[in-house]
C-alpha cells in the first residue's frame, strides 16, 4: 500500500492493531520518507563476513540492512511496542524475507529492546551526498544450492533476458534476480507480476557488483 510521506496516524494505528505491517512503502521513494513494518535483526553467522557495501559486518555496531535505500543512508528506527528509538547506518542489503522492511544489527536491536521481530517505524534521516544511479531488480528466489537457483533462472530466462544469479557471501546463498529497471514504479509492477507466478518476489536495489 503506497502512502504519502507522512502516514495518517489513525490508519496506521488501526492496521497495527490488526497485526499488519502497515503503511509500507515501495521501492524508490524519496529521502525523508517513512515506513512502518516488521523489523528483524541478524548476528551469527553473518558477523565477520562482507556486507553489500564491502565493509565487514560487525554485529555490535549500529548498522542495518535494507533492500532499496542507498547504502550509507542513516535512518531512525522506533520500536512501536515500547517507543524506544535508535539511529543506524545502512551498509548491507536485506532482509531477503518478504514483508520485513529492515534487518538491524544485534547492537541496534538491543538498544530498542527488540528480542526477535517487531513492528517499527523507519524514518530516513539522511542519504549520501553522492551515490550510484538507482537501478532496481526483483528477487524471485534464494537458494543455498547453486543448481536449484540455476534451475529457476533457466525457467525465467525464457521470458526475461536478464534473469541472473547473484551470490550473497553474507549468508552464502544464490539469489535469482530479474530486471534492471531505472524506475521504481516499473520494478514494483514487475515484482507484482512475478509474485503472482512464483510467490515471495520483491524489489531490491541492483548494486554494482
Amino acid at each position: 500500500m503506497k502512502l504519502s510521506k507522512v502516514c495518517i496516524p489513525f490508519v496506521c494505528t488501526a492496521l497495527l492493531l490488526l497485526g499488519l505491517a502497515a503503511c509500507k512503502k515501495k521501492a524508490g521513494e524519496p529521502s525523508g520518507s517513512t515506513q512502518v513494518g516488521i523489523a528483524s535483526w541478524y548476528g551469527h553467522p553473518f558477523d565477520g563476513r562482507p556486507t553489500a557495501s564491502g565493509e565487514i559486518y560487525d554485529m555490535e555496531k549500529m548498522t542495518a540492512a535494507h533492500r532499496t535505500l542507498p547504502l550509507q543512508t542513516v535512518v531512525q528506527i522506533e520500536n512501536l511496542s515500547n517507543g524506544r528509538t535508535t539511529q543506524v547506518r545502512i551498509n548491507d542489503r536485506g532482509p531477503f524475507v518478504k514483508d520485513r522492511i529492515i534487518d538491524l544489527s544485534h547492537a541496534a536491536a538491543q538498544v530498542i529492546a527488540m528480542p526477535g521481530i517487531t513492528n517499527v517505524k523507519l524514518s530516513v534521516i539522511s542519504t549520501p551526498p553522492t551515490r550510484d544511479v538507482a537501478v532496481y531488480s526483483v528477487q524471485v528466489g534464494s537458494f543455498a544450492n547453486k543448481n536449484d537457483a540455476d534451475s529457476l533462472r533457466q525457467q525465467l530466462s525464457g521470458k526475461y533476458s536478464n534473469a541472473r544469479l547473484v551470490y550473497r557471501d553474507g549468508d552464502q546463498t544464490w539469489r535469482v534476480l530479474v530486471g534492471m529497471e531505472p524506475l521504481a514504479d516499473n520494478a514494483n509492477a514487475l515484482a507484482d507480476t512475478l509474485d503472482k507466478q512464483y510467490g515471495q518476489a520483491f524489489v531490491v536495489m541492483a548494486d554494482p557488483q
